[in-house]
């Protein structure tokens, strides 16, 4: 499993596993998921506009039409994740992993040098 500094999986007060998505700085919680892994998550729709999510494993995730905008993808992985309608413009997707990803319809960023 994928991990970051800012990410370890939380137990709650029964001992459940947990996941928790902060913001780039770390400070504000933007999702909290009992599971012990994102890997095959439902995400769809999910708001994680500005979300900090290096070097997770996403795959086989479904995030269609969810809102990635200025997140930090960086070295995430999104193997035969469907991200379709995801809006990612603005999101730091360098190093990141999209192999067989369905990436129709969504919103990708662009550089323009």
């Amino acid at each position: 499993m994928a991990k970051t500094a800012s990410w370890k999986p939380e137990c709650d007060k029964h001992g459940e596993t947990m996941i928790i998505i902060h913001d780039r700085k770390g400070l504000t919680e933007l999702l909290r998921i009992d599971a012990d892994s994102l890997d095959g998550a439902d995400l769809m729709g999910a708001n994680l506009e500005n979300a900090n999510l290096v070097q997770f494993s996403l795959k086989h995730a479904d995030l269609r039409h969810a809102n990635l905008q200025h997140a930090d993808l960086r070295l995430a992985d999104f193997s035969d994740a469907d991200l379709s309608g995801a809006n990612l413009m603005g999101a730091d997707i360098t190093g990141t992993i999209f192999l067989n990803t369905n990436l129709a319809g969504a919103l990708l960023p662009v550089k323009n040098d």
